[in-house]
């Protein structure tokens, strides 16, 4: 497979490079747009690498960027022969008849680009596959992260304009003030907390902390327990401490208002069997999902959840608790930062 990848010749379009290039050439101002999009790098042929970045030295210094400029500045570096001299500079400077399409040019070289990354990223898993022995787990959280890297240039995005922002939210306002109530996120069950929170908001990190033994688990059980038979999201549960029985006999009891000295006991009355029913035929239609793999890693929670959103869709993840998750073995390991950034 790297040897098919080898032989090939890696995307790339010298022609929009040679037109980016001579759009900057035709129109200085063409490089504050340009600059927004590439780096030296994005450019496949390496004598454009150098010809754009004596451009960006330029550009920096404040001096003017056109034929005369760049061919100084590459002679004063030793690299005007390299890039094929002054003969090149000037093909370039003719290569395009007006920069009016600057950013349409540097869009190319920057997918281009992308794809090349793509390609060495894929041959490097595709190495480490053969040749590291890392545990399974790491290799898929290095390959996922340099993917999510690569995604990441392409999805970075440039200002917006206010008056657009105001319009999306003046829309959003809007639409907040049709609702009813004044829950504008998941509601937790509790009237106090969704008063002050309205609901959780979508992409919150929230830490529960408190000290041992007084109810931190109980409690996050309750509001997952609530947003999964309340509403129609999903919960996914990851328990690094208790089983998933231990957890569910909680919840049955919770939800059927059962004494959980009885229910461990088994020692129920015709009304707590009642109850049990009504508990379990509601918890069995609720959109819970429970894990209790110990010593979980942070990559396996983002996958398993990932499959679970596709599969189910997903509006709340639990971690009881956030000590007990196995670090990336970092020395500066910290867990909420961790989990912060990767779920």
């Amino acid at each position: 497979m790297t040897e098919l990848l080898d032989d090939r010749l890696p995307p790339q379009n010298i022609e929009a490079e040679q037109a980016v290039l001579g759009a900057v050439f035709l129109e200085p101002s063409a490089l504050t747009l340009a600059s927004e999009v590439l780096i030296p790098e994005d450019f496949y042929r390496m004598s454009h690498q150098k010809i754009y970045n004596a451009m960006l030295v330029l550009g920096d210094r404040g001096e003017p960027v056109d034929l005369v400029t760049v061919t100084s500045e590459l002679a004063n570096t030793d690299l005007l022969e390299e890039v094929g001299g002054i003969s090149y500079l000037t093909d370039i400077a003719n290569s395009v008849p007006t920069a009016a399409n600057i950013e349409y040019y540097a869009k190319i070289v920057e997918e281009k680009s992308i794809l090349r990354r793509l390609i060495r990223t894929a041959t490097t898993i595709a190495q480490d596959g053969y040749t590291r022995e890392d545990e399974v787990e790491d290799l898929l959280s290095d390959a996922e992260k340099t993917i999510m890297e690569v995604a990441q240039r392409k999805n970075s995005g440039a200002f917006q304009n206010i008056k657009d922002v105001l319009v999306q939210t003046y829309d959003n306002i809007e639409q907040l003030h049709n609702r009813k109530g004044d829950i504008t996120g998941i509601p937790t069950g509790f009237s106090e907390l969704d008063r002050m929170t309205a609901g959780f908001q979508r992409n919150d990190l929230i830490i529960v902390a408190a000290r041992p033994s007084v109810g931190k688990t109980a409690f996050a059980l309750n509001i997952a327990q609530n947003v999964a038979t309340k509403t129609d999201e999903s919960v996914a549960i990851f328990s690094l401490e208790m089983g998933a029985e231990q957890l569910v006999m909680r919840m049955l009891c919770a939800e059927g208002d059962i004494n959980a000295q009885n229910l461990r006991t088994g020692n129920l009355t015709e009304e707590d069997w009642g109850k049990l029913t009504m508990a379990m035929g509601s918890l069995s239609n609720s959109g819970i999902f429970i894990d209790d793999t110990p010593g979980i890693r942070v990559s396996e929670i983002r996958s398993k959840c990932r499959r679970l959103k596709q599969e189910n869709g997903l509006g709340m993840i639990l971690i009881d608790y956030l000590q007990l998750i196995q670090g990336s073995g970092r020395s500066s390991d910290n867990r909420q930062q961790e989990v912060s950034e990767n779920l």
